[in-house]
């Protein structure tokens, strides 16, 4: 992607957004036109769109689009990270991708303070969260909406990935998400 689009980030693809925040969400990585090109996670791609019409909805963001690193939008209580940092080949990320970039989401966890709730945008994330907290997956297993309280550990809560195939399908809808998100949120303003 580098030769073709030397203008582009190119780079592992930072966490952004509030490093307070108690609403951590992680998703998949970064898109190829999207993240990839903007260095920031969810920019400038469709699964974007969702998503942050629903954090602004919700209070969470200060924009309701994501265009560019330098477009202003800030996040609320919110940040935003992914379980793959780079571009994967052909767009879907390998076992032995999410494996190494475990190492890093683990390191993301433990260097701020702990967030009250994780929402995992798809069943890779779902893992790769659970995985970066020390919590074996298979006890707690992905369906969307589902909420996960392992001991010891932020709650875990399950959507299906917003991207342009899941929202075309409507196997998830813009309803769909703002329900599992604001049970998110919720979950993570609780004392």
């Amino acid at each position: 992607m580098r030769a073709e689009h030397p203008e582009y980030y190119n780079l592992p693809v930072p966490p952004f957004g509030d490093p307070e925040a108690r609403l951590l969400i992680v998703g998949l990585a970064p898109g190829a036109h999207g993240a990839n090109r903007t260095g920031r996670p969810f920019t400038g791609d469709y699964a974007g769109v969702l998503l942050y019409e629903t954090l602004f909805a919700a209070g969470l963001s200060t924009r309701p689009v994501s265009v560019s690193a330098a477009d202003g939008l800030e996040l609320r209580n919110c940040r935003i990270t992914n379980a793959v940092k780079c571009l994967p080949p052909a767009n879907k990320p390998e076992t032995s991708e999410a494996d190494t970039c475990n190492l890093y989401l683990a390191a993301e966890l433990t260097l701020l303070p702990p967030p009250r709730v994780i929402l995992a945008l798809g069943a890779i994330a779902h893992r790769a969260a659970l995985r970066a907290l020390g919590v074996k997956p298979g006890g707690y297993p992905f369906a969307h909406g589902a909420v996960h309280r392992p001991p010891g550990a932020p709650i875990v809560v399950d959507s299906y990935h917003c991207s342009r195939y899941n929202t075309q399908t409507r196997r998830l809808t813009a309803q769909m998400f703002a329900d599992v998100l604001a049970e998110a949120r919720a979950l993570a303003t609780e004392r």
